[in-house]
């Protein structure tokens, strides 16, 4: 049997030793390991590929070390932190005892003296750690351990990292740092400072659930969690629990207070009040203050501040409420389709002796798309009770308020079995496209089984995709003229698509259709945005700045229709991006204003729309261009997790590959290379990559990597070609430097130099130092970077304050000291 750990075992120091996974959290996973060096039991973290990202590799170790200094009896100490392989891991002690999590769920409601201890202690905890200038943001159930008889407070070594790399920006960029049930209202919005008071509210939280039974506040979806946070007053803890204490009420309600400077300003003052509760000594002013609450004046503001600054996080739930809160009974009409129900397969076996095949399909299907945020997909519970029930489709789609149905069969074929996928409108029962059919070994391992759904699930989401495009698009008009029209632009578009060779044709002629689409419904600005979309393909093609020109002015018609339709924000975002990229003014002020004016359309296109996959893409795109590795790693990340119909993967697969190769994280860039393998072996991109992962993590394979390069050759588009052959075949220069190929090495280099016409930003010069600096010839390399240089007076060679790595080798060579000085 194959060792699950193998690769992570191989990359740690070799005294830590993978014993089994303990469990996962929103920022690492946890692993029981043997510490061999100091024979014992050691909790070894890995951080998220997306958290390192955003954290840094130099800040992260930095501080994890600061952090392994704080020494508490109440809080759980780092022994060990390190980079292994590109993964950042942190180690602590092992706890022999158990979780508070563990103990509610045995025991949901605690004494009120074992409830008073574990949070005196862990407030103890906080005003040791704050006193420190850390701020936990995460204090949990599942954060606090128990024992011998107390309380401890782990992962203060991530919280460390987490304050100096400033929380809000982490939030930013899309990562929920901290978990709803226990986030102060200033953390859930992302519009206020996130301090000290905020681990109070969030003790608060775990101090009411185990007096309870129940957090606060608990909802459907995080969104409507947090909504509630901000919104509503506090249940009275009286009314669950006749026993609490009055004392005891009041300090809770004062450490819940909405705005932090009505709770407790340090943890201290909260323990303090807590050991007065528990004497009954509570001052009379903190008593009075209960009687004194009227109409809550934290309303208004509150919610003013999440309009102003928390739309992305609290958006979402009214968006879900106006959609989903009536769609049970609100008919066919209100029924959206990314509300999806799988429902049970079918087994045809004659036997029933599939069922479990068809069984265990449909549940791994819904927890596969149940992990893409833009769907709503009905739990096992909620399509469980039709199960094999013979009832009409539109009548489950309204019971189950879904706008799309999922129905399969599985059925025996041999000693195969062939599941049949069927993608159904859930409003009028009708089946949508063709159905699908995969087969697999009836006997086949469960890997076989996993890769089987996972088909499945990126054919339903492409399908689905479609589906809803036409939905929106039907929504739109009520012309069927124009609506008729536009469907017919959209396949002249996608048969360019498929087709390079005559794109440009087919695009002008979709181009006509959509203008005779405006014409017929001029109030429709679906054409309008379709039309620039197509500019800006066309402008790629032929880098026509007067094409650009004429999207731009679509793209204002647009937004004069509608001022808030994200899509027109990120096409003027998108092709004044374009614009810099192809085009740059000559006057550099110029040239800062137009990247400025793109980057603030896209950032405002995906606020208004945080499910806008191709605008995240597109920001990654432009932060990768001006440098900044870990904003564009971030949007690539989010433009992966919200591209819920796949109709950008190929480009975001690509973004993450390049930012992971060039933040070293090269066990991440070879995952991405190969999934994008997997799913577009026809894009020549994904055979680049292959090429470039030889230039650092894999073997150098000289006969594979000129395989690749036959690959990119037939498969990259005309108007790439010839640079994409002089850029692969540079980098199979660099994989023959590895191996140690010396000679072939430059014979290689000679044909692979670019003309300036072909290579005008000179970036083959670049990546001929890199080969330069693997074969040792570090005078030669420092030559062409001053050439690369000259023709790029901006370029930086660090990637967040760290030089990047082709160039570690010469940042002792003094001519490269004096070119990676910062640019005044």
């Amino acid at each position: 049997m194959t060792d699950p750990f193998a690769e992570l075992n191989a990359a740690l120091p070799p005294h830590y030793i993978i014993d089994r996974e303990l469990g996962r959290g929103g920022m690492a996973l946890v692993y029981l390991a043997r510490d061999t060096r100091h024979e014992r039991f050691v909790a070894l973290k890995t951080l998220r590929p997306e958290i390192a990202i955003a954290l840094g590799r130099e800040r992260f170790l930095r501080e994890i070390k600061l952090a392994a200094r704080l020494q508490h009896p109440n809080i759980l100490p780092v022994y060990d932190s390190g980079d292994a392989g590109g993964t950042l891991y942190y180690v602590m002690p092992f706890v022999e005892g158990e979780s508070l999590r563990d103990r509610l769920d045995r025991e949901p409601q605690l004494p009120v003296d074992d409830a008073l201890q574990i949070a005196h202690e862990v407030a103890e905890a906080l005003a040791y750690a704050h006193e420190h200038d850390v701020v936990h943001r995460d204090i949990k159930p599942e954060n606090i351990m128990l024992s011998g008889g107390h309380a401890i407070v782990a992962d203060f070594g991530i919280a460390r990292a987490v304050s100096a790399a400033g929380g809000d920006k982490l939030t930013q960029t899309g990562l929920a740092i901290g978990t709803p049930a226990y986030m102060p209202p200033e953390q859930a919005s992302g519009s206020g400072q996130v301090d000290r008071r905020s681990d109070i509210y969030s003790l608060a939280c775990v101090l009411y659930e185990t007096l309870a039974g129940q957090p606060p506040f608990t909802g459907p979806t995080a969104q409507a969690i947090m909504a509630r946070h901000s919104l509503d007053a506090v249940p009275r803890l009286k009314i669950v629990r006749d026993a609490i204490p009055d004392d005891l009420e009041v300090v809770i309600e004062r450490a819940l207070e909405k705005v932090p400077a009505d709770r407790y300003q340090t943890s201290g003052e909260f323990a303090k009040a807590l050991t007065a509760a528990s004497t009954g000594t509570v001052s009379r002013v903190t008593a009075a203050r209960r009687h004194s609450r009227v109409t809550p004046r934290w309303r208004r503001p509150v919610i003013v501040g999440i309009g102003l600054g928390g739309m992305a996080l609290l958006g979402g739930a009214w968006l879900l409420f106006g959609r989903h809160g009536t769609a049970g009974a609100g008919g066919a009409d209100a029924l959206v389709p990314n509300r999806v129900a799988v429902l049970y397969f079918n087994d045809e076996s004659r036997d029933s002796s599939l069922r479990y095949l068809a069984d265990g399909f449909t549940e791994a299907l819904i927890d596969q798309l149940s992990g893409i945020r833009a769907l709503d997909v009905v739990s096992r519970g909620g399509v469980a009770p039709f199960r094999g029930r013979d009832v009409p489709r539109d009548s489950i789609a309204r019971a189950l308020g879904a706008g799309t149905l999922v129905e399969g069969s599985v059925e025996p074929v041999g000693t195969r079995a062939r599941v049949t996928i069927r993608l159904v409108d859930g409003p009028s029962g009708a089946d949508v496209g063709r159905r699908q059919s995969l087969e697999l070994p009836i006997d086949a391992p469960l890997a076989i089984r996993d890769s089987l759904v996972s088909q499945a699930a990126i054919l339903l989401r492409e399908r689905l995709g479609g589906e809803v495009q036409l939905r929106e698009q039907r929504a739109g008009t009520k012309s069927v003229e124009a609506w008729s029209l536009v469907q017919r632009a959209e396949r002249l578009r996608k048969d360019g698509d498929a087709h390079p060779d005559v794109a440009l044709a087919l695009f002008t002629r979709a181009d006509s259709v959509l203008g005779q689409a405006e014409r017929a419904d001029p109030k429709w600005v679906e054409p309008i945005i379709l039309r620039g979309q197509l500019l800006d393909r066309r402008a790629r093609m032929t880098r026509s700045l007067p094409t650009l020109e004429e999207g731009l002015g679509h793209a204002t018609r647009a937004l004069a229709l509608a001022p808030e339709d994200a899509r027109a924000i990120e096409l003027r975002g998108t092709l004044r991006y374009r614009q810099w990229f192809l085009f740059r003014p000559a006057d550099p002020r110029a040239a800062a204003t137009l990247l400025d004016d793109a980057r603030k359309d896209l950032e405002r296109a995906t606020t208004v729309d945080p499910n806008l996959a191709s605008a995240f893409s597109t920001l990654s795109h432009l932060y990768y261009q001006t440098k900044d590795l870990q904003a564009a790693a971030l949007a690539a990340r989010r433009a992966y997790e919200e591209d819920a119909y796949l109709s950008n993967a190929a480009d975001i697969l690509t973004r993450l590959f390049f930012t992971s190769y060039d933040l070293d994280q090269q066990r991440q860039a070879q995952r991405w290379c190969q999934e994008g393998v997997r799913r577009f072996p026809r894009d020549y991109r994904f055979s680049q990559c292959q090429l470039y992962m030889m230039t650092r993590l894999e073997s150098p394979d000289v006969p594979r990597a000129w395989g690749a390069l036959a690959r990119i050759d037939s498969l990259a588009p005309p108007p790439q070609r010839a640079l994409q052959h002089l850029e692969s075949q540079m980098l199979v220069a660099a994989i023959m430097a590895r191996a140690g190929l010396r000679d072939s090495t430059h014979h290689v280099i000679e044909r692979s130099r670019g003309t300036p016409e072909i290579d005008p930003e000179h970036d083959l010069v670049a990546l001929e130092a890199f080969v330069r600096t693997l074969l040792g010839e570090q005078d030669e390399a420092i030559r062409l970077l001053q050439r690369y240089v000259a023709a790029n007076p901006e370029h930086s060679f660090r990637v967040g304050g760290d030089i990047f790595w082709w160039w570690w080798d010469l940042q002792k060579h003094p001519g490269f000291q004096a070119l990676a000085q910062p640019h005044s």
